[in-house]
């Protein structure tokens, strides 16, 4: 089996994992690919190094990333665009899209004798549409429109299907996919909704109204949001995946449709959505 390896060398003990996780699909019998960048971090034979991260990507039978979640988020569009499956290992605190722990290792073996479930789980493909012309970016938890650095709210008028649904008077929206929605959605008072659902979650931030309240959209039709201030001079910004950022001007628009590719999670364990939910929120790890 031909992995490809994407480990987040930022955390902590990360480089040290990630050698035993080579050694450990090595006996395996895996073929190990690694991006080119890491070259000098892992001295070791066997590793195929790429100059070229989208062509390691579609060489590969899988993706397995070592990090967060926002290692498995950045990995999962990569892995998604290729039609390739993707096992997360947690390093991080949460890690409601890994799919293993790190002290969980042994369970690899189920990876190449292929006894694992994938689950899809839905991409938004967010259009920017702004006067220099437009921007595609895909987003596997959310998109978030925010004010910016001045401490003003943001007016948002928000349409689904091209009928208007609301304007908002707020800090932000949150439009979150299911798998986002046990992430800032839900600190910001969304609902947790099963992730292998194709659904649309709207979730205002701080919004100056008695009746705020999370929006839920079906998955086939495009929502709009266009954002304005007081001073038209642009203080709000969307944000992608909390990587990803783009200002915003008066005028501009935001088209959010689920896109046409998903993300293939790969789970090693038999644990359900809500075992994992009751487990995290049990350890207050959020």
């Amino acid at each position: 089996m031909k992995i490809a390896l994407m480990p987040n060398l930022s955390k902590q003990n990360a480089h040290t994992y990630t050698v035993r996780i080579i050694k450990r699909l090595l006996e395996l019998q895996c073929e190990i690919f690694l991006y080119a960048k890491y070259r000098d971090y892992f001295d070791i034979q066997a590793i195929h190094f790429y100059e070229d991260f989208s062509d390691m990507v579609r060489e590969c039978d899988a993706v397995i990333t070592i990090g967060g979640d926002g290692t498995i988020i950045h990995a999962a569009k990569h892995a998604a665009a290729a039609a390739k499956p993707i096992l997360g290992i947690n390093l991080g605190r949460i890690g409601f899209v890994a799919g293993l722990e790190i002290d969980e290792l042994d369970k690899l073996e189920y990876l190449i004798s292929g006894d694992y479930k994938v689950e899809n789980r839905m991409l938004l493909k967010v259009t920017v549409h702004t006067g220099a012309g437009e921007r595609e970016i895909y987003a596997l938890n959310d998109a978030v429109v925010s004010r910016g650095s001045l401490s003003r709210m943001v007016d948002l008028s928000v349409s689904y299907t091209g009928s208007k649904v609301t304007q908002y008077r707020a800090d932000g929206l949150i439009v979150s996919t299911p798998t986002g929605s046990t992430a800032y959605s839900l600190s910001a008072g969304g609902p947790v909704i099963e992730p292998e659902m194709r659904c649309m979650v709207l979730t205002p931030i701080c919004a100056h109204s008695l009746f705020s309240r999370s929006v839920i959209f079906g998955p086939d039709e495009k929502l709009s949001i266009s954002a304005s201030t007081r001073d038209g001079e642009g203080n709000a910004y969307l944000t992608v995946d909390g990587e990803t950022s783009v200002l915003l001007r008066e005028r501009d628009v935001i088209d959010i449709l689920p896109a046409a590719h998903s993300v293939r999670l790969i789970k090693l364990k038999n644990k359900g959505f809500y075992e994992i939910l009751n487990e995290k929120l049990s350890e207050r790890r959020i």
